[in-house]
Parts: C-alpha cells; sequence; structure tokens
C-alpha cells in the first residue's frame, strides 16, 4: 500500500520552509477560513490564485497537488452541479429537458467550487512543508488541546495500518471462496469482519500503548526541533492575514 505522505517535500528549501510553523498554521488558517467566507465571486477568484501562488513559492510539484485535488473533485464538483441546476434566481441561460441553468445558479456553483479548491490548495504550502510531527508538536505551543492533537497524531500514523489489517482480512475471506452479495450470508460475514477488525484494534491500542510506555511516554510530543519567531515570520503572517482581511472587507 502506498501512504499518502502529506509532508514528503518537507525537505525542499524555500520561504514557506523557512517560515515558523506556529506563524504558518495561524496565518494560512486563517486565509482558509477567509476564502470559505467569501460571497464574491471575483474575490473568491483572489483567493484562489494567491492558493496557487503559495503553492508555487514553497516548490511543490503541482503535479503532488493536482493528484490530491482530484479525489477532492468527487465531492465538490457533484455538490455544484446540484445548486448549478437548483439555484433559479437571475436570468435564464439555458435549458436542458426540465432543467434550468440560470445566471445566479452559476455563479453560486462557480462560487463555492473555487472556494472549495482555494481552502484545500491552501493545506499543501500549510502541511506539506514541514514534518507532520513538527506540525503535531506546533499545535501544541499554540495551546490546541492535548487530546485533540494526539487524536490526529494517532489517527495519521494507524489508519494506514487499519486499512492494511481489513485488506488482509478481505484477501483471508476471498482465498476461502467468499464472494459477496445482496444477501443473509454477507451481511453475517460484514458482520464477523467488523467485529474482529474491533478486537485487533483494541488488541494492538493496547500493544502500542504498553510500548509507548516502556520507552518513557508521558503524554508529550517529544522532538528535537526547537522553535524560534523572527520578524520575517511575523512579517508573513502579518502579509497573509492582511490579505485574508482584504478579501472579506473589499
Amino acid at each position: 500500500m502506498e501512504y499518502p505522505q502529506i509532508d514528503r517535500y518537507a525537505g525542499l528549501a524555500s520561504p514557506i520552509h523557512r517560515w515558523d510553523p506556529r506563524a504558518k498554521l495561524v496565518a494560512i488558517l486563517g486565509l482558509i477560513f477567509s476564502v470559505v467566507l467569501i460571497t464574491d465571486l471575483k474575490m473568491a477568484m483572489v483567493g484562489l490564485a494567491v492558493a496557487i501562488l503559495l503553492v508555487l513559492v514553497s516548490r511543490i510539484p503541482f503535479r503532488f497537488v493536482l493528484g490530491h485535488l482530484a479525489g477532492v473533485s468527487f465531492f465538490i464538483l457533484p455538490l455544484s452541479v446540484i445548486i448549478l441546476f437548483s439555484y433559479h434566481q437571475g436570468d435564464e441561460i439555458a435549458r436542458f429537458a426540465f432543467l434550468t441553468v440560470t445566471s445566479g445558479g452559476l455563479e453560486h456553483a462557480s462560487l463555492i467550487a473555487v472556494r472549495a479548491f482555494a481552502a484545500v490548495i491552501l493545506i499543501f504550502p500549510m502541511i506539506s512543508t514541514v514534518r507532520f510531527d513538527v506540525t503535531m508538536k506546533a499545535l501544541e505551543r499554540l495551546r490546541v488541546p492535548v487530546r485533540l492533537v494526539r487524536m490526529i497524531m494517532f489517527t495519521y500514523r494507524y489508519i494506514f495500518v487499519l486499512i492494511e489489517e481489513v485488506q488482509r482480512m478481505l484477501r483471508a475471506l476471498t482465498s476461502r471462496g467468499f464472494t459477496g452479495g445482496m444477501n443473509i450470508r454477507t451481511l453475517i460475514t460484514t458482520g464477523k469482519l467488523i467485529g474482529m477488525l474491533f478486537v485487533r484494534t483494541l488488541e494492538r491500542a493496547e500493544r502500542v500503548y504498553r510500548a509507548m510506555l516502556s520507552r518513557g511516554y508521558e503524554g508529550n510530543l517529544q522532538t528535537l526541533v526547537e522553535f524560534k519567531m523572527r520578524k520575517t515570520d511575523l512579517l508573513k503572517a502579518a502579509v497573509l492575514i492582511a490579505i485574508a482581511v482584504a478579501l472579506n472587507v473589499l
């Protein structure tokens, strides 16, 4: 199984990579919230342009970003199509049988798509330019609840382990002649598989917890990275926050 590796390009050199992770998280998260709150299509396009510019500055290969956007498109585009044909304010542009496209529907569908893509693109310069463990430590320093940080950290670490566990169980079922279908036998087998997955997950969690305790784990994330806020970091954050405010004020 190939892991997504969201921090695959954390070793590159760019102004975004050299940015203090704490300031970067605050500034880009503020920009993401600003983008999703925009109600004007033109300003949403500006927000999308800013997101693309940050990716280019960070030197993250755009094919890497596009590869992840392809998966997100399966959620964004159907929603935009539904809004396109269900919003009937404005002048009629086209008609397909009983479906009508209006100028208002086209604008709202485009607005939602642009905002969503801009917000997703902004995630890459935020978390793909620094190692995942450093991002978690930055969240701790920003006073994010420790339990939430642990939950994110362990979810990212072990979600792939659980996926591999499910794949092994499915291969075992297939090797024993199991074929799925819409019948009671399939439902019973699926229920047993889910139950066994919960049992194995609990057992693995206990083993991992005991192993962490034996290595001195006390609830805090320990890394060798030390943060140092510089004037340039604050300046970058101030510029992005100013852009975030301007996108909505203008």
